[in-house]
């Protein structure tokens, strides 16, 4: 049997019941390592659970998942993913690998991104499509997660805006050359996603259009969502950009068109309530 866990938001005790009962009767265990983190190490997890894991980096999964599910075949392997494991990433390729093989598998669900952004007090259902704001380099920019955020906001609907994570990443010099040189691993924080935003508000500003979301756009920036240090703060976009929320993983809504219940929550976590008060009500039910 192939079993999905999910891990949930915080730490080593938020795997649910169930999983970690599969988890403890599993004869190996992989940990997912490169869509998501969790506030504690691997080996914290491996006490909690009484079990070695094997970290499963992008090019296991990609390209090894083959000897994951050949394990599977002949005795109980589970695989854990940070949040859950059809959240914010799905993990469809390695049930349809198990399914095409006649490997029996079993998905373990538990919170994820995607649904505890409700912890801010805006509604789950208000919420359009999903989006990855990607680091920008110098020679590459790319804007398509703004249409899709501006979209979303002239339908009325609120954008979750998953921020990128580089993990195990090479080198431009590193990968021609075949070395197993990684770069440090690198998080996007609320501030650096929002000032890419604005970078973008301004480049459509220089090119005649008057984008739907500008500097006062209400936002909601979070941070450690399901830890014990989780932080959410509420304001303008411009103020976003100031933001220091301290460490990963970080998260970023831009609102759509707000009930005023939902207002009222998210002046609980108002940077500034005067220049939340001025905006806000512009776009409300």
């Amino acid at each position: 049997m192939l079993y999905l866990v999910g891990l949930g938001l915080g730490d080593a005790k938020d795997i649910t019941v169930k999983g970690l009962e599969a988890v403890r009767r599993c004869r190996r265990v992989y940990l997912e390592a490169y869509t998501s983190i969790l506030t504690v190490g691997k080996e914290a997890l491996e006490e909690f659970y009484g079990k070695e894991l094997i970290l499963a980096d992008r090019e296991t999964v990609e390209q090894e998942a083959d000897s994951i599910l050949k394990e599977a075949d002949v005795c109980d392997v589970a695989f854990l993913v940070v949040g859950d494991p059809f959240g914010a990433t799905t993990h469809s390729d390695l049930v349809l690998r198990a399914v095409k093989l006649g490997i029996p598998y079993k998905v373990i669900h538990n919170a994820s991104i995607m649904n505890a952004v409700g912890c801010c007090g805006l509604q789950l259902y208000k919420f359009g499509e999903a989006v990855s704001v990607v680091f920008w380099t110098d020679t590459w920019k790319p804007e398509s997660f703004f249409d899709k955020i501006e979209k979303n906001r002239q339908n009325g609907m609120h954008t979750l805006c998953l921020l990128d994570i580089k993990v195990k990443e090479q080198s431009l010099e590193n990968l021609i050359k075949g070395r197993k040189i990684y770069e440090p691993p690198r998080y996007m924080s609320v501030n650096q996603a929002a000032e890419q935003l604005l970078a973008i508000i301004q480049n459509r500003r220089l090119q005649g259009e008057e984008p739907a979301i500008t500097e006062n756009t209400i936002c909601v920036g979070l941070a450690r969502v399901g830890a014990p240090d989780q932080k959410i703060v509420s304001g303008t976009l411009y103020q976003m950009s100031a933001l220091e929320l301290g460490g990963p993983l970080h998260s970023l809504i831009v609102t759509g068109t707000m009930h005023p219940l939902e207002l009222e929550m998210l002046k609980l976590f108002s940077v500034d309530s005067s220049s939340f008060e001025n905006n806000a009500f512009q776009r409300t039910t």
